[in-house]
């Protein structure tokens, strides 16, 4: 593990499930490997994947904002923010970055421009498919303005834990879930305004082509060069 994370110092390991993984298995895994980046036993890495229909709820999640019509499973993510939802359709991507060192434009030890960060991958990454994504004051995530209603929409969340320094967590963008089940939960616990895709915004696009996007926005926004790795069945 050692030798590995000297090849990578300048890079960042970049990992794809093919399966859908469970979110408690996927919990453990970061905790797992936040511990492991923190000791250098390990190379920061992106982790890539999907989950099966899952609520999760931040800790500052509300009682009254999960409905849950469908039974779905529900579990304390351990990060900030309130209720979200993870399912097919959805690339969730997990951060793995040992912050007490730059990334690019990022200082070190600065969580706020981290999440900037983050925040700037997701809107280069959407501009690749002509989508503008935007930021809102008071708002957590990225906004698009729906071209045929005018309404103001959510498509991609940002949910973000740092423990002793290392950042795990991470983003989620819609590429074409099931918007239904989004009514199971006030989405990060704001009521007046609702949730897209970019099949609802008329981008017929894969997952493949999202992984794509991301990957080639990487850089521009944390100045490492993704480095990928044989995909993860686990």
């Amino acid at each position: 593990m050692g030798d590995e994370r000297a090849m990578t110092e300048n890079n960042i390991l970049w990992e794809i499930s093919r399966r859908k993984v469970p979110y408690p298995d996927a919990l453990a895994r970061m905790e797992h490997d936040a511990r492991a980046i923190r000791a250098g036993e390990q190379a920061e890495h992106v982790w890539l994947l999907e989950h099966p229909p899952t609520y999760t709820a931040g800790t500052s999640a509300r009682p009254e904002d999960l409905f849950n019509p469908s039974g779905y499973p529900t579990w304390p993510a351990g990060r900030g923010g309130q209720w979200t939802y993870h399912g097919p359709g959805q690339r969730v991507c997990y951060v793995m970055l040992d912050l007490t060192r730059p990334h690019g434009p990022v200082p070190a030890r600065d969580v706020r421009a981290y999440v900037h960060a983050l925040e700037e991958w997701l809107i280069a990454t959407l501009r690749r498919f002509d989508v503008t994504g935007e930021r809102r004051e008071g708002r957590v995530g990225v906004w698009v303005v729906d071209p045929v209603t005018g309404a103001e929409e959510k498509i991609a969340a940002i949910g973000v834990r740092v423990s002793r320094w290392v950042s795990w967590h991470g983003v989620a963008i819609n590429v074409d879930p099931d918007l239904s089940d989004f009514g199971g939960i006030v989405p990060c616990g704001i009521r007046e305004h609702g949730v897209t895709s970019l099949r609802k915004l008329g981008h017929e696009v894969s997952m493949a082509d999202v992984d794509r996007a991301l990957r080639e926005s990487w850089s521009e926004c944390f100045g490492s060069v993704p480095v990928e790795r044989e995909y993860l069945e686990a």
